[in-house]
């Protein structure tokens, strides 16, 4: 099979996979849409209209809020899915003829279809307020490669020790919430003291959150700041190679526990 094949059927295979999660409710695939987007709205509310959140770069709070929730929706929601990929699929993981090293990827290219969507709603939204796409713009594809590879490395690692571990999906969530928190999607990285903040950047997930503001909002280059860039790509190459050797090690022994 080539490698365009390869491709197609990993394509077709996450699209799938994205219209079975929905299959059978009322709604159906609107639910990927609507739940982000009212956890946007619920969160506005409290941090502007309750706390009075102010302005950010002279950008309006909820622009500001937007691009730093929106590619938080994607990790979540990769990191969860991608760790019960291989009990949810146990009946292909079962089948000697299929190649499951692709199941958590294309769990990963099924939650990129919602991040795509919410990313032009996001560039729209910007719009309606009077800020059009410029030349920043063309570099969220750099930042959702970047996620990509990263979840894909933690998506190996995970749902390799699922099966292993059935507890692992709430420690999972556990530690989703603690990140969550850590990185300063609702709030003002610099109300942090500055010792905390050189501790914090350390953090791949505030390179995500950063390079979506510093697109859409502070108008920045991801070359500007390379050394950290550098380490930032290591991290996630690094959890890559780790993914796959873990998931290679384990493989053999899915059947059997699932």
């Amino acid at each position: 099979m080539s490698k365009k094949t390869d491709w197609q059927f990993i394509f077709q295979f996450a699209a799938d996979d994205f219209r079975n999660k929905y299959a059978g409710s009322l709604m159906g695939a609107a639910w990927a849409f609507i739940q982000p987007l009212m956890t946007i709205v619920i969160y506005w509310f409290i941090f502007q209209v309750g706390f009075g959140s102010k302005p950010v770069d002279g950008y309006p709070f909820i622009l500001w809020l937007i691009s730093g929730l929106i590619p938080w929706f994607f990790i979540s929601e990769c990191i969860t899915s991608v760790t019960a990929s291989m009990a949810e699929y146990s009946y292909l993981v079962k089948k000697v003829v299929f190649n499951i090293d692709i199941l958590p990827l294309t769990r990963v290219m099924s939650c990129l279809f919602v991040q795509a969507f919410l990313v032009v709603i996001t560039i729209l939204f910007f719009a309606f307020f009077g800020y059009w796409p410029d030349i920043y713009y063309l570099q969220l594809p750099y930042y959702m490669l970047y996620m990509i590879v990263l979840l894909v490395g933690i998506g190996y690692i995970t749902s390799a020790l699922y099966p292993f571990f059935k507890d692992l999906l709430q420690i999972v969530n556990i530690i989703m919430q603690v990140i969550f928190w850590l990185t300063p999607m609702v709030w003002d990285f610099s109300i942090m003291p500055e010792m905390v903040q050189k501790i914090l950047v350390f953090n791949p997930i505030y390179y995500i959150v950063e390079g979506y503001r510093n697109t859409l909002v502070h108008k920045e280059f991801f070359w500007e700041n390379w050394q950290m860039g550098i380490y930032y790509w290591g991290i996630a190459i690094l959890f890559l190679l780790l993914g796959k050797k873990v998931f290679q090690k384990m493989k053999p022994h899915f059947a059997d526990v699932l």
